[in-house]
């Protein structure tokens, strides 16, 4: 299985824990560039992968406003479409937030659906969509828990600074520390809080010798690992369930 935007790897932990056996493409992050990359085809049973989210995320207009256009990541869907062409795999999953575009790919029919991390074990209201690709048209049967968090945390951005909300030009904080971007929390989230939150272990960028801001980056682009758990286990049970009448066959023939 081929592994694209890998970043810190929480969805390949996953897939991993899962049997599967996952070879990391390239990332930017890591000195990798996808525009660049042309995989072997028919080497790959699966495609996943979680193209920069930020030209789609909802508050995309406050980084355009603050930062201008050059701050916000390239929309590099398509190159995830090309690269699964290329590959010609069995399926595919995609991840990207909920306003982004699904995806397609020629000959590929997808099931899309909306995951938040409380529902599956996690504790975050984190929102993403996976798309699972395939010629056949599987489904991807999620398990989602009877009994979830009712109050999630906040989901872990990249940009989690918790800082006193100020209002125009006289930096005045409201009294109630509310503002449209969320509650008022105070200094960053520490780097280990936010891995804590996405079910990673504390120490898992330590030796890497990125700095914090890379990491606050990388972490906050990754997939809370029990979310990630889900969907490699939600792909294991549709692989199982598209081999069924081969194995009846085999089993009638014998």
């Amino acid at each position: 299985m081929l592994s694209l935007f890998p970043g810190i790897g929480l969805l390949d932990t996953a897939f991993e824990e899962e049997g599967f056996c996952v070879v990391r493409g390239p990332d930017l992050l890591w000195g990798g560039d996808i525009r660049t990359f042309h995989p072997p085809a028919g080497k790959f049973d699966g495609v996943i992968g979680g193209p920069p989210c930020q030209r789609f995320s909802s508050l995309v207009h406050l980084v355009r406003a603050a930062h201008g256009e050059d701050a916000i990541a390239d929309n590099l869907i398509p190159e995830f479409e090309r690269v699964v062409q290329e590959c010609a795999p069995t399926w595919f999953v995609m991840e990207n937030v909920p306003k982004a575009p699904l995806p397609s790919v020629y000959r590929y029919r997808v099931d899309s659906q909306t995951l938040k991390d409380a529902w599956v074990g996690g504790e975050t209201s984190r929102t993403r969509v996976f798309s699972f690709g395939s010629r056949e048209g599987w489904s991807l049967p999620i398990q989602v828990n009877a009994l979830c968090v009712v109050d999630p945390l906040p989901a872990v951005c990249g940009g989690d600074r918790v800082v006193p909300v100020a209002i125009g030009k006289r930096k005045r904080p409201r009294k109630d520390g509310i503002s449209r971007l969320g509650p008022s929390l105070g200094p960053r989230m520490p780097v280990a809080e936010m891995l804590r939150r996405q079910g990673a272990p504390l120490d898992l960028l330590d030796a890497t010798g990125f700095t914090v801001s890379a990491k606050r980056q990388m972490v906050g682009n990754g997939v809370p690992l029990p979310m990630g758990r889900a969907i490699a286990r939600a792909v294991k049970a549709a692989l199982a369930e598209s081999r069924l009448p081969d194995v009846q066959a085999q089993m009638e023939g014998a």
